[in-house]
């Protein structure tokens, strides 16, 4: 039995893709009491048991995602408590840092915890993980994004670019305003290129848990001028109930064959749909037993990346492979 607390669109597209692989018991929660009746509406016809439960139900599940906006390191914490585990979707810096100080909780009660299983962070440690095999080593991951999932997740693309950003370099936490550091990144069609900027994004907090040995680690987001000028404004206009074409890019350098070696994957899709899926798959690789007991970051060495990888894959995700020529 799974849980889902958060009825939103990166909630119901991860009950979506937990009823088309066959998931057939689903409890639903949300503090929106229609969205919650919504999401369960949509799986009516199907053969599957989705209801609407009140919080307290979710002490029932085998796990339960988080998929409600931040913050849910407080919820996670009286789940795992509970004897439940916990796949988080949460992509808030501060709360994923006090999500990863749990895995003492979680290993005491012999639960786990999966911290960051959306697009980026999730998605994005998987892809890492998978180039990383190419690699006889990797010291340097670089991670760019472009589009926002539904209104919570544009909401956080909007403070994100007036924060501070974070990146891993040489043994320390650099911080460098959010908004600065343009970089032009080619994403794969119909996306293309665009300006990205640094961002308050937790990208370099899950990777470097997942990837110690790495030496640097940065992410950017695109970003408009309008953008930037207005994100430490409130918002100017509501956010689209879901947005358009997303996608991610992922830079890994290293050594092969004892020469220096890039390579570069990219996926473009809905952000909404991709969280869902990386949540969905967390979710069914918890109860299979595929996660270690603690808190796991997706991309990790205990955590089942292939497996899951290739759920993703099954879901319609297409990787992207940048091929360029040296002159």
């Amino acid at each position: 039995m799974i849980g889902i607390i958060g009825a939103g669109l990166v909630g119901t597209r991860t009950a979506e893709h937990l009823v088309s692989t066959g998931q057939v018991q689903v409890l639903v929660n949300d503090t929106n009491g229609a969205a919650a009746t919504k999401l369960v509406n949509t799986m009516s016809r199907r053969a599957v048991n989705v209801s609407v439960v009140e919080q307290a139900a979710m002490f029932g599940a085998n796990v339960v995602v988080l998929a409600c906006p931040s913050p849910h390191a407080k919820a996670a914490r009286k789940l795992l408590e509970g004897g439940v585990s916990v796949v988080s979707c949460s992509d808030d810096v501060d709360d994923v840092l006090e999500l990863l100080d749990l895995d003492a909780v979680a290993r005491q009660c012999r639960q786990t915890l999966v911290v960051g299983a959306a697009a980026s962070p999730g998605l994005s440690g998987l892809v890492v993980r998978l180039i990383a095999n190419r690699f006889d080593a990797i010291d340097e991951a670089h991670i760019a994004m472009h589009g926002t999932g539904g209104p919570a997740c544009a909401q956080q693309h909007h403070r994100a670019l007036a924060g501070q950003s974070i990146g891993w370099h040489d043994g320390d936490w650099l911080r460098r305003p959010a908004g600065s550091g343009r970089e032009l990144c080619w994403f794969p069609d119909p996306v293309g290129p665009r300006d990205c900027y640094r961002a308050e994004l937790v990208d370099p907090v899950t990777l470097h848990h997942g990837f110690p040995d790495l030496v640097r680690v940065t992410v950017r987001v695109s970003a408009t001028r309008r953008d930037r000028l207005t994100a430490r404004l409130p918002m100017l206009t509501p956010p689209h109930a879901e947005g358009g074409m997303g996608a991610l890019r992922v830079e890994v350098r290293g050594w092969r064959n004892g020469e220096r070696h890039v390579e570069v994957l990219g996926i473009t899709d809905r952000l909404a749909h991709l969280a869902g899926v990386v949540a969905a798959s967390a979710a069914r690789s918890v109860i299979a037993g595929g996660f270690a007991s603690g808190v796991r970051t997706l991309g990790d060495d205990e955590s089942p990346n292939e497996t899951m990888m290739d759920d993703v894959m099954s879901a319609g995700v297409q990787l992207r492979e940048f091929v360029g020529t040296a002159r």
